[in-house]
């Protein structure tokens, strides 16, 4: 008697089965952002199998993160580890068949080309509709399926794009709207974040697993299968939507109407940007990445406050103004400045300290 594979109880649902697990292996995602959704996400796809996971986030694991963010312990927190490399040394020990690639960086238009390269759906971790703006433009230009999910306090949002090919006819058919036909204009997030109303981690987690639904449906070719409506939920309130949006693709959407790209192309993104439930701001060097000596710079800022440097980041406690900020230095030249947030403050400490 053959002994179960892995895989065993996912190949018995029909819609799967050894061709559909072989599709798996073969296919590759990338996902963006890997916190309270991308831990989840990631962790989900690596067990269904998928082929290759690339995984770019710009955090490092913090105590606050444990609550919701699955994939990390204490002892990565204690660390302050990248959470693209944290997360991609356990899904290893999930999976070794899988194949992670860890990139400790912010997702902008500078990189996102490049990264999304051959991919075969598009996974939203992300927590800023900037970011999100990114992918769908990614997603329409490259004619990739991307599959949207936010979460906050007790709500979550989900929706898959099928864009329309470039040229010829998509797989999928008929394409859905995209993300901006929906919301043209970034939606305010002002009063409704981690940061100011929190966040259920049985919500996030809900949203996720049913984005790893939808992208595995997509990665299998079940076109008839994808969910094509955006869907809401309160999980407090026992309430929830499924609105048909087909009819809301949009000839003069920026995105995909009119194939204006302005957020990959680098016009709507800042070089400072505050961080979801952190009280920090992101900060990137003018010019681009830049090299780093973490151990010339530690010595200079040891005259200012308690520092620590390992192989991924720089860590110092800074003054500005009578407080004490902790800023996290990436070996790319990023920063995130903590305890703050006022991008004019975080340039400002980078730049008198760091020359940012």
């Amino acid at each position: 008697m053959t002994e179960p594979t892995r895989y065993h109880r996912q190949q018995l649902l029909a819609p799967v089965g050894p061709e559909g697990q072989a599709k798996l292996r073969r296919s590759r995602a990338l996902l963006v952002g890997c916190g309270a959704l991308g831990t989840v996400i990631a962790d989900l796809m690596t067990r269904a199998g998928v082929g290759e996971l690339v995984i770019v986030d710009r955090d490092v694991v913090e105590l606050t993160n444990l609550q919701r963010q699955v994939l990390f312990d204490e002892a990565d927190a204690e660390a302050g580890l990248p959470k693209a490399e944290a997360a991609a040394a356990k899904l290893r020990a999930i999976n070794r068949d899988v194949r992670v690639r860890p990139v400790v960086a912010d997702f902008a238009p500078a990189n996102a080309l490049p990264l999304a390269a051959g991919v075969d759906v598009l996974l939203d971790g992300t927590d800023n509709f900037e970011t999100r703006y990114l992918l769908n433009d990614l997603s329409v230009k490259l004619a990739v399926p991307y599959v949207y999910g936010g979460a906050v306090a007790t709500s979550g949002t989900l929706m898959t794009v099928l864009p329309a090919a470039a040229d010829g006819e998509a797989p999928w058919g008929e394409p859905s709207p995209c993300l901006r036909c929906l919301f043209p204009e970034v939606p305010s997030q002002r009063g409704m974040t981690c940061d100011t109303v929190g966040v259920l981690a049985s919500v996030s987690a809900t949203v996720a697993a049913a984005q790893v639904t939808e992208a595995i449906k997509v990665l299998l070719g079940d076109w008839q299968a994808v969910d094509r409506r955006l869907r809401s939920f309160d999980a407090w309130a026992n309430s929830g939507q499924a609105v048909d949006v087909s009819r809301s693709r949009s000839n003069d959407c920026a995105c995909c109407g009119r194939r204006s790209f302005e957020c990959l192309d680098g016009g709507a993104f800042s070089q400072t940007v505050s961080l979801c439930g952190r009280n920090a701001v992101q900060v990137k060097p003018t010019g681009g990445p830049v090299s780093v000596d973490f151990e010339q710079l530690a010595e200079s800022l040891r005259a200012h406050g308690p520092v620590s440097v390992n192989a991924y980041t720089l860590k110092a406690v800074l003054p500005h103004a009578g407080a004490e900020l902790r800023v996290t230095l990436f070996v790319d030249g990023r920063a995130i400045v903590q305890g703050t947030d006022d991008p004019a403050t975080a340039r400002a400490v980078c730049s008198k300290f760091i020359g940012l």
